[in-house]
């Protein structure tokens, strides 16, 4: 008997509701995968976008990851990038947040950033190479559920959040500077790009659709049956409220998740050529993002 494939995604709802039926063997003709979850970051590090240190020994065993779209290039020889079941959308991108007393310009301040190998993390430097032409102090990273607390609390002057600190940040009194989202679909017209489903090129083009075919109909399922995953959503996201849950995975679900299409393909591809040529990532081939 074959082994399992083995999956790396996050805990966070939109991931836990895309992927519940796979995950549980519910999909006709395809069996159940391991499953890993980690934090965007750590996924990123395990397919060997890990802001320059080697992979880990895990990584070589893991056959499909949710990872960043900023951390793709560094992996595109080795993994294809799948067309369904990642995270592109409009009014989802990440925001920079402040104290409402707190700077109006970032210019030599502090900023804490979930990661520099993300999606969040290139929206943000392309809306600051025009909004923050002085450029700042310093970018620290922190993990992104301590970025809330710093800005509050005055330890760094600015945040960058993602996922759901879109609907709690004003729990922690803080005010939206900045909607990268917002700057992003303002001067293409393009939707967000955000978490990317790849998976190793060794598998091979009929594994590989295969394997798209199979994340289509989990995502499909999802949507058919919305009850039947709230159970595994909660279980991985408890200190959520149900109703952000709920919110987290009507935003970041979305016609993208079952298939990228012209627009996500676009979106993609515009995100990484601006970022290269702000050298931010590396240059991706024209036909690096081609599905087999």
């Amino acid at each position: 008997m074959a082994e399992p494939l083995r999956i790396a995604y996050s805990p966070c709802p939109n991931d836990t509701f895309v992927f519940h039926a796979w995950a549980h063997g519910l999909l006709p003709g395809a069996d159940a995968p391991e499953v890993l979850f980690a934090d965007i970051d750590v996924t990123n590090g395990l397919a060997g976008a890990g802001g320059g240190t080697s992979r880990p020994e895990a990584g070589a065993e893991l056959d499909v990851l949710k990872i960043s779209y900023g951390a793709l290039p560094w992996v595109l020889d080795e993994y294809a990038l799948l067309p369904c079941g990642g995270a592109l959308g409009r009014g989802c991108g990440p925001l920079v947040l402040t104290r409402p007393d707190g700077p109006a310009d970032l210019t030599g301040r502090t900023v804490a950033v979930p990661s520099e190998r993300s999606t969040a993390y290139l929206l943000f430097r392309l809306w600051a190479a025009r909004a923050v032409p002085g450029g700042f102090g310093r970018i620290v990273v922190l993990p992104f559920h301590e970025i809330m607390p710093a800005v509050r609390d005055g330890r760094v002057d600015a945040g960058l959040v993602i996922h759901e600190a879109r609907f709690t940040y004003q729990q922690y009194g803080l005010s939206c500077l900045a909607d990268m989202g917002e700057a992003w679909e303002a001067e293409t017209g393009l939707p967000i790009p955000l978490g990317a489903i790849i998976a190793r090129r060794s598998l091979g083009a009929d594994r590989l659709r295969e394997l798209a075919g199979t994340i289509r109909s989990s995502v499909e399922a999802a949507w058919a049956d919305p009850a039947a995953s709230r159970e595994y959503v909660r279980a991985h996201a408890q200190e959520l409220d149900p109703a952000v849950a709920d919110q987290h995975i009507a935003l970041y679900v979305n016609e993208f998740t079952a298939d990228l299409g012209e627009a996500g393909y676009a979106a993609v591809r515009a995100l990484l050529d601006r970022a290269a040529a702000e050298g931010l990532v590396p240059a991706v081939g024209p036909d690096a993002l081609a599905f087999p």
